[in-house]
């Protein structure tokens, strides 16, 4: 079974939603999602907030947050996170920010990537510095989204 497949096993036995609010990964997370059969069930969409003014205007970032550290933070993924749960009206956001390459920036090197999962119980925020290419880095910051939502969920339940 896939990590999405566990994922909404797990929503389900919830009877939670998801919503992804993704950056670098450009829709990426919400497909592997929408990959498994049934998943209509339980995910209600996502937003690709690619550029830093969408992260605001239609996730509630705090501009000022933007303006001080950029669209690559830990307070930048837990916000979009948060602000998809609102927006879509769902139980879980999953959102990703970060430098899938080929360049540096707002400061930071290519890999620098956050995760950050809200559900009803808890907030998350991980940091990660991953390497390869930029497929090999979009491709690793879904698995890692995927993971990180899965373990959340099932924390929930404790």
């Amino acid at each position: 079974m896939s990590v999405a497949e566990e994922l909404l096993s797990a929503l389900e036995l919830r009877g939670w939603t998801v919503g992804t609010a993704e950056s670098l990964t450009g829709g990426l997370v919400v497909a592997a999602l929408v990959d498994v059969p049934g998943a209509s069930a339980h995910v209600r969409g996502g937003v690709v907030a690619y550029a830093t003014d969408l992260k605001a205007t239609v996730l509630g970032v705090d501009e000022g947050l933007l303006a001080r550290v950029g669209a690559v933070d830990a307070s930048v993924a837990g916000q979009m996170a948060a602000g998809v749960r609102r927006e879509l009206g769902v139980d879980v956001g999953i959102a990703t920010t970060g430098v899938a390459g080929p360049d540096d920036a707002d400061g930071h090197p290519v890999g620098t990537v956050f995760v950050a999962v809200v559900t009803p119980a808890a907030e998350s925020v991980t940091a990660l510095r991953l390497e390869g290419s930029r497929e090999d880095i979009r491709a690793q910051t879904v698995s890692r989204a995927l993971q990180a939502a899965l373990s959340e969920v099932r924390a929930s339940a404790g």
